[in-house]
């Protein structure tokens, strides 16, 4: 079961595809739901009548609840003895993130972060050099006010510096990068740390951008076009997302664009996004099910199967081999695919707890109040306060 855009299920299907030839005795059926929000919906009515698909594509911000329950069969055991995989073909941090109290749950698929996607047409246009490795926080509030313009003169503004979904992950990686955090201990949290002086600060800034330098759309004009929709059409000179914009980013034909890292804060620092190749417990009941089931996510998560998910674009490679090869590298545009594996050195996971997910959403539609000005900073922090208690440690 997946879920993405049509680039992505056509990927997923060639995956299939090409095991079968291989394994033409053990046949895949694949069960795709285009929308995020109801595949998450879809999938906790599937857990909830015992029917879950034997293997789901998941993030690990949202497996807190499954590996709490043991809905979710652990693969530490089929990763050591597997002749195909080893642990040291995967990026450490996000095997780190697919881990819950000391056991592996999913195998991950992907290794993305956010990074500022831009329009070199614009910043030609303004004069602008493009955004480089190391830039900070007021080179891009500068950047960003300098491409922030009302081009007809009607009082209203056209196009707009910067644009991103307003949510919790798009906050995060500045938190991080003032030396902030969430909680005091991200896996055994006792109390909420986004009160301090510098996760305060990091979330005023983030909120600045709207309320104070005016560079990022407003409500009315995000609610009628989102920021990615408007950097498609030009309006938008610059926008943050993670490498899942890419396949809806190269059906761009009237400019060029490319990425760039994110601003520096206090130090660089990036947050993981990442999707896992999951079992259910209910699959692996039989060994021998469980064995085709594994045979699947194995194959998915080799060399080839990467290698064929990567052409998607939408995809930076869990196996660091595919990530450094050309299969990943070479897939234009973007130029620079390095962005994402050089801020894997930087990046940390969000924690995989049951309730953060509610935690995030919840947090996510206070933080876009306060970044459209229907509340302020403190009554943001209070209401955190509240939603993070059921995550707390008592």
């Amino acid at each position: 079961m997946v879920s993405g855009e049509p680039q992505e299920l056509a990927a997923y299907q060639a995956l299939i595809d090409a095991f079968a030839v291989e394994h033409p005795e053990n046949p895949v059926n694949l069960l795709y739901v285009a929308s995020q929000a109801e595949y998450r919906e879809r999938l906790a009515t599937m857990f909830s009548g015992n029917q879950p698909p034997d293997i789901f594509l998941y993030n690990y911000r949202r497996l807190g609840t499954y590996a709490a329950d043991g809905a979710i069969h652990p693969v530490d055991g089929l990763l050591d003895t597997s002749d195909v995989l080893r642990r040291d073909d995967f990026y450490p941090i996000a095997l780190e993130a697919f881990t819950y109290q000391g056991v592996l749950q999913c195998i991950p698929q992907n290794i993305s972060s956010p990074a500022i996607f831009y329009n070199q047409a614009l910043f030609d246009a303004a004069g602008l050099p493009f955004p480089e490795p190391g830039w900070t926080l007021d080179d891009f509030i500068a950047t960003a006010t300098a491409l922030t313009h009302d081009l007809d003169g009607d009082g209203r503004i056209d196009q707009w510096g910067f644009g991103t979904e307003i949510e919790t992950i798009r906050l995060a990686p500045f938190i991080w990068a003032t030396g902030g955090d969430f909680f005091d201990d991200p896996q055994d949290p006792t109390a909420l740390a986004l009160s301090g002086p510098k996760a305060r600060a990091a979330i005023e800034w983030f909120i600045a951008l709207r309320q104070v330098h005016g560079v990022a759309p407003d409500l009315v004009s995000e609610t009628a076009q989102s920021s990615q929709d408007q950097f498609l059409n030009g309006s938008v000179a610059m926008f943050m997302d993670s490498r899942v914009a890419v396949p809806a980013l190269r059906t761009i034909t009237a400019f060029e664009w490319d990425a760039a890292p994110l601003p520096l804060g206090d130090a660089f620092a990036s947050v993981l996004h990442s999707d896992g190749f999951c079992m259910s417990a209910r699959a692996a009941a039989e060994e021998a099910y469980r064995s085709r089931a594994w045979a699947f996510i194995e194959y998915a998560l080799s060399e080839t199967g990467q290698t064929i998910l990567a052409g998607t674009g939408r995809t930076v490679p869990s196996m660091i081999r595919v990530a450094e090869s050309p299969a990943y590298l070479e897939s234009a545009p973007p130029a620079a695919n390095r962005v994402w594996l050089d801020a894997a050195e930087n990046m940390r996971a969000l924690p995989m707890l049951p309730g953060w997910n509610t935690f995030e959403e919840l947090f996510s539609k206070d933080l876009q109040r306060a970044f459209y000005g229907d509340t302020d900073l403190d009554q943001l922090l209070a209401t955190a306060l509240k939603l993070a208690e059921p995550l707390l440690r008592r």
